[in-house]
């Protein structure tokens, strides 16, 4: 596909600027029709390397409402704010989701503009179709009714349905469009994509003009992009079009998705390190010691010699020097450092020439939670709950830009000497806007650490934000209990949703007498083995932690026989009927 980092934004009076972009691989035209302006507005991103993965290609098409006063202003501020404000979302967030954020404010804007006019309806109004491609998946946007349309070997397909109504006259009347309501309802569709589809972006003054068969005649016949948009334009207006007709063509003969043999190649672009020794120096960065070793990875302590700013470097361990899928997670690590920030989360510091593969990350001078631990086996609670709120607020920053940490655990959290908590090794994060990315090399789904990681993965189910929270909640335990696991008999061999469901919940004021009942309720709802059954936030869960007689947070012993297990009330209660049928029978 051709690529080129600039943004080609079309307005009717400015559709030459557009020239300068490779178009063997898609056309754009718009041409005026009866009216004094043209009210349509279209435009296509195409990516470059470094937006390719995030943010993939981006095709807009808009067409405002003639009815209104500023339909034209509508469709061009929607198409080009669009593209401009889409491509500034956080790397981490979703298609879906960066989108909807993106259009859910146009729309209020645009709906605000409306407001000081004496009707609304007469203000900033227009059709929107986006269509955003994102590996081998079309994330498509739709309000109105533009159309979009997937040409796949010879048959055309229209994939947004148009939202309007025609009156007895004939005349169509849009039910939806952006700007029209505070709350716009977008249709939304992900559309797999193979090598060779084209997708066709139309306004109605095209497809309310042309039948579907001879938009299909004309694909089929048109020996390229530019052809096959002026024979669409040409056959609108010789049917008698007579709005402005606005077409957007952008075939994929191919599509951005790397062979094993590529991809690997890219991961190990730069050759890893040898073993380390202090005095050492490596792209002007001195080592000073090693802090672990495993057969995964090393961490060093070192030092920048040009600013002396002390750093730890990560680097991968030479048994997976041929492992693409460790190399790649290895790379995502630093990624996530880079983008992700707070003061819970250890930072990752980007290095201007790396001769080798690794990662440098801010120096922490303190110790691990697990060492706290064990040096702390009976702590207050409330000096708990103060450490597992930092936490919490970490995870949450990790949340927020939809990236799960899947490896919380007292080893990979660090407290520093002012009492900071900081979470750190983002290697087995999963961030959903990587994830929901075809890629060449398949990504292993990190578990975590068995004692402290949700039965989700063993049981195979898909994570999401409670996957952390039962992470967090077995943290809490561990550190109020001294080191004590919530469920102590069976968490290590079970594999099944009945073995998990088997399991019995060891209230910690069993261990560590001072932890109150409203906190054991709390942990016992956040430690469910379903997950629709914890908090639905991790603020739910901190609010309970820290308030006695939550109503979430009951202590499940205290509660009314029929809520803790019903089924020993209901056979307490048939012993009893037959004891009370026995006496009578005895008696008479």
């Amino acid at each position: 596909m051709a690529s080129s980092p600039e943004t080609c934004d079309l307005r009717p009076a400015s559709f030459d600027q557009c020239s300068e972009l490779p178009s063997s691989n898609h056309a754009l035209l718009s041409n005026r029709g009866a009216k004094d302006r043209n009210e349509d507005a279209l435009a296509i991103h195409l990516s470059d390397d470094t937006l390719a993965t995030s943010k993939g290609t981006v095709a807009v098409i808009a067409d405002g409402v003639s009815a209104a006063s500023f339909g034209a202003e509508a469709s061009n501020t929607a198409v080009g704010s669009f593209i401009s404000d889409y491509l500034s979302t956080p790397a981490t967030w979703q298609t879906k989701t960066a989108a909807h954020r993106v259009l859910n404010s146009l729309n209020r804007w645009l709906y605000s503009q409306g407001q000081s006019l004496r009707d609304a309806e007469q203000g900033h109004l227009t059709t929107f179709t986006a269509a955003i491609i994102k590996s081998r998946t079309a994330h498509v946007f739709h309000i109105g009714d533009s159309r979009l349309y997937l040409f796949r070997e010879g048959a055309l397909e229209q994939v947004t349905r148009d939202h309007s109504n025609r009156n007895a006259s004939g005349d169509c009347q849009l039910t939806r469009a952006l700007g029209l309501n505070l709350n716009a309802k977008f249709d939304y569709h992900a559309v797999e994509l193979a090598p060779g589809d084209t997708l066709l972006l139309t306004t109605d003054g095209i497809h309310d003009s042309i039948f579907h068969k001879e938009l299909e005649s004309i694909l089929n016949s048109s020996a390229c992009p530019e052809e096959a948009t002026s024979e669409l334009d040409a056959l609108a207006l010789a049917n008698g079009s007579t709005d402005d007709r606005s077409v957007l063509f952008l075939h994929l003969p191919e599509l951005p998705e790397e062979s094993k043999d590529e991809a690997h190649r890219r991961v190990t672009s730069l050759p890893i390190p040898p073993d380390l020794d202090p005095g050492m120096v490596l792209d002007g960065l001195r080592i000073e010691k090693l802090l672990t070793a495993s057969a995964r990875s090393q961490l060093y302590v070192v030092r920048d010699e040009a600013t002396g700013q002390r750093l730890v470097m990560k680097t991968p361990s030479a048994n997976f020097s041929d492992d693409p899928a460790y190399l790649d997670r290895f790379t995502l690590e630093e990624w996530i450092g880079l983008r992700t920030q707070n003061p819970h989360l250890v930072k990752a510091v980007a290095h201007p020439a790396k001769s080798c593969l690794y990662l440098l990350v801010e120096y922490i001078d303190g110790i691990s939670l697990a060492t706290w631990s064990t040096r702390n086996p009976t702590p207050g609670v409330k000096e708990v709950i103060r450490m597992i709120k930092q936490i919490i607020e970490g995870t949450r920053a990790l949340h927020r830009a939809e990236t799960l940490h899947q490896d919380l655990k007292p080893d990979n959290i660090i407290l520093d000497g002012t009492g900071c908590l900081k979470l750190i090794d983002y290697g087995s994060c999963r961030v959903a806007s990587v994830a929901e990315t075809h890629a060449a090399i398949p990504r292993e789904e990190a578990l975590g650490t068995l004692d402290f990681s949700a039965p989700e993965y063993r049981l195979g189910l898909s994570p999401d934000p409670r996957t952390d929270q039962f992470s967090l909640a077995v943290i809490t335990y561990h550190l109020l209990t001294g080191g004590g696991h919530p469920f102590p008999k069976g968490w290590e061999r079970a594999k099944s949703l009945h073995h998990f469901l088997n399991l019995s919940y060891r209230p910690a004021s069993t261990i560590n007498p001072h932890v109150p009942d409203w906190i054991d309720g709390a942990l016992k709802k956040a430690l469910s083995v379903r997950a629709e059954n914890r908090y639905e936030s991790l603020s739910e869960f901190l609010h309970d932690l820290n308030h006695p007689g939550a109503t979430s947070g009951r202590n499940p012993a205290s509660l009314p026989l029929a809520e803790r297990n019903p089924v020993l009330l209901w056979k307490l209660i048939s012993l009893a009927l037959l004891l009370a049928l026995v006496v009578t029978v005895l008696v008479e």
